[in-house]
């Protein structure tokens, strides 16, 4: 069998930055541990996989480990693929997902998500979390992430949490969200997943549905601009909706191509 497979950089306007993602349109879904196995060996952050519904599409997403619920970076990358190599007359898409509905608004080349709102409540953080970062806290908080909140960009910038120490705790399907005001940006984050193959994920665009109304309320803004400083970097232009939340970016296809799996009755 063969599978066509795209991949694409999201959030950046270039090749070599933003995020990672593989995408895999399908004519019906696989098995499950297919879709696994096809998503750790391509050994991106994330694979996306989706298919045609009435109109609409359903899709899900894969890590090299597990199936997430939900997951803005590879949305996005899929949107891309459906407007830039399938599907050029289509503005407005409608993804259904473990996740509930989700949409995409194309305009020019920016992709605008409607992504679930999930405001982070204050909260207690396990200990072996601050020890491996070891740098004075604001503020602790938790939705599916634990969000650590930072005094400055500076610190984001610099912070170098122990590995060892964070692989000791599973926070599937989250990971530790840590974010600061931004020097000219409105704020900056970055994302880290405890026991995952990538430890630093590039862009997060799942973790801006914590971040938007954290930094929404803080900031007393609707409308955001925010930067994720991980090696790659990225960046993503956030509004606050009430119970849903936009996040845009740009996206550009770095490969497209086709794999080829076997069954053992094939």
């Amino acid at each position: 069998m063969r599978l066509p497979i795209f991949q694409v950089d999201a959030f950046t306007d270039r090749v070599f930055g933003g995020n990672r993602a593989a995408v895999c349109p399908l004519d019906y879904w696989l098995p499950d541990d297919v879709l696994q196995s096809i998503a750790t060996e391509n050994s991106v952050a994330e694979t996306a996989f989706f298919i045609p519904q009435d109109g609409d599409f359903e899709i899900r997403w894969f890590t090299p480990e597990i199936e997430m619920d939900l997951c803005g970076h590879a949305t996005l990358a899929t949107a891309h693929v459906i407007v830039r190599h399938l599907h050029s007359s289509l503005a407005f898409l409608v993804f259904h997902s473990k996740s509930g509905v989700v949409t995409v608004t194309v305009e020019d080349r920016k992709l605008t998500l409607d992504f679930p709102s999930r405001p982070p409540a204050p909260s207690d953080v396990p200990r072996i979390i601050l020890d491996a970062f070891q740098v004075e806290l604001v503020e602790v908080l938790k939705s599916r992430d634990y969000l650590l909140v930072f005094e400055d960009e500076d610190i984001i910038r610099r912070l170098k949490p122990n590995q060892a120490l964070l692989n000791q705790i599973n926070l599937d399907p989250g990971g530790v969200i840590v974010t600061a005001p931004g020097r000219e940006v409105d704020f900056v984050s970055r994302f880290f997943t405890p026991q995952a193959r990538l430890f630093e994920d590039a862009v997060t665009g799942s973790a801006h549905c914590s971040l938007i109304p954290y930094w929404r309320k803080r900031l007393e803004k609707q409308s955001l601009l925010a930067l994720q400083l991980s090696p790659r970097g990225g960046k993503l232009m956030c509004r606050d909706l009430g119970d849903r939340v936009h996040i845009s970016g740009e996206a550009v296809t770095y490969l497209e191509g086709s794999i080829t799996i076997g069954f053992k009755n094939e």
